[in-house]
């Protein structure tokens, strides 16, 4: 039990740290709304008046919201990494490491900070949907789905991109790298079209690509259409993917400053 303690203590400095950030910089959280409002207001109204995209009896733009909303969580997180490169490059990511904290504990918080970002983003679409009248679930039940599921992909997507860092290890390098992931990740999910639709092989792909479950799931809260994999098994993966990469990113993480 004291070492559970122990663990979470560390966890919360790395998050209040991290939120502290937040605090005195806001604009990150503005500028990253940008893109869910081009991709609901502009690409949802034209292929919702197109119907193109069979999607039963739910409306188009009602469809593809969940998926703007895994799609800004993982655009925002996917690129976390690269504030950690800023960190080692300013010597403090060197006085983190010499701390006795878990290394797992360092990125666990990290992780989810990243989420709390992510609910940020997850408001901005909340209202934006409102506004264009898609009628999101607002009962407690569904909303506290959504920012379960938001602050596991956000973790998810930003300890992925602590692994990139810790591979790259440079500025450059890992904007590209983060800037060619995201689009396959995005679209070999069933963010803004529905898995039956897609070729056999693309079907594949997208069902071992976590989006895709994290785009499950909030559906069913945000919508209320049933799980195409189960709500269990999307938490699941979720999870899983999450601790094997916390994991793997305690381990590669020291590797960043050599």
């Amino acid at each position: 039990m004291m070492q559970l303690a122990t663990f979470a203590a560390e966890v919360h400095a790395i998050l209040a740290t991290e939120l502290s950030k937040l605090r005195r910089d806001p604009t990150d959280i503005v500028t990253r709304s940008v893109q869910p409002v081009l991709w609901l207001l502009v690409f949802g109204q034209v292929l919702g008046r197109s119907r193109a995209i069979p999607t039963g009896g739910t409306s188009y733009l009602a469809f593809m919201a969940p998926g703007i909303l895994a799609q800004s969580v993982l655009f925002m997180a996917i690129f976390y990494g690269i504030a950690v490169i800023w960190e080692r490059d300013l010597g403090v990511l060197h006085k983190i490491l010499v701390s006795p904290a878990h290394r797992s504990a360092l990125v666990l918080g990290k992780g989810l900070s990243a989420g709390l970002r992510g609910l940020a983003q997850a408001t901005i679409v909340y209202l934006l949907a409102l506004a264009i009248h898609v009628h999101p679930r607002v009962e407690p039940l569904p909303l506290l789905g959504v920012a379960a599921c938001v602050v596991l992909g956000s973790a998810l997507f930003s300890t992925f991109s602590l692994i990139i860092a810790c591979i790259v290890k440079t500025r450059e390098r890992f904007m590209g790298i983060g800037q060619v992931l995201t689009m396959p990740l995005f679209f070999a999910s069933n963010a803004i079209y529905p898995l039956a639709l897609m070729p056999h092989w693309l079907r594949v792909i997208s069902r071992g690509n976590p989006l895709s479950y994290l785009v499950d799931a909030l559906r069913t809260f945000m919508i209320g259409t049933p799980s195409q994999f189960g709500l269990w098994l999307d938490f699941a993966v979720l999870a899983g993917v999450l601790l094997g990469l916390t994991a793997l990113a305690a381990r590669m993480f020291p590797a960043l400053v050599r």
